[in-house]
């Protein structure tokens, strides 16, 4: 199963400075463990205000259980608090995914079907979504889909796009664009991503 964690440090006031180095080279270290081990999937900082450190992380493990105990392992965890959400698989979700490069957006998406509209009106549009995701997908554009909250109508994505307004053009032309509100969050690349980062 897969999941985003939003994490959250805080370093306590006073903390020597080189002690905070330590924790983040066993950080780095651990989390190049992590990727070996086939947890750690991807990282990413998302907009960040200042003095604030925040990442975005998607991890993968066989339960909520063993992802808690990779959580927990990590260094910075000492000063970390962490937001889960579990991600389920999303039928048009690329497969295999395009190969990431920046500049990188999640975006969610939550679904609602208008009262009074058709069965054979929603599987029709639900249907030209899919061809529209794939196609998106064979562009370069849509990386990954999931489920949010797992079996629930929204949905969680990875996207490429040259900036945020072509993003928002790409979004817009969503068949269930109209039914659909989205909120898009830009990444930027963090250093110990397994995909961009530095080895």
């Amino acid at each position: 199963m897969e999941y985003l964690v939003s994490m959250t440090t805080r370093v306590p006031d006073g903390t020597p400075e080189q002690a905070v180095d330590d924790v983040r080279a066993r950080e780095a270290a651990h989390s190049r463990d992590l990727v070996a081990q086939g947890h750690l999937l991807r990282l990413w900082r998302p907009p960040l205000q200042p003095g604030e450190w925040r990442t975005f992380g998607l991890f993968a493990a066989a339960s909520d259980d063993e992802l808690e105990k990779v959580l927990a392992s990590m260094p910075l965890r000492i000063w970390r608090t962490d937001e889960v959400t579990p991600l389920a698989f999303h039928p048009n979700d690329p497969v295999p995914p395009p190969a990431p490069g920046p500049p990188e957006f999640l975006t969610t998406f939550d679904l609602v079907v208008p009262a009074g509209t058709p069965d054979a009106v929603a599987e029709e549009t639900t249907a030209r979504e899919a061809v529209a995701a794939r196609e998106l997908a064979g562009q370069g554009h849509l990386l990954r889909l999931w489920r949010l909250p797992p079996g629930g109508p929204g949905a969680l994505g990875l996207w490429r796009a040259r900036d945020e307004a072509e993003l928002q053009a790409i979004v817009r032309s969503l068949p269930l664009d109209a039914w659909m509100t989205t909120v898009i969050t830009p990444l930027s690349t963090h250093p110990s991503d397994p995909v961009l980062g530095s080895p």
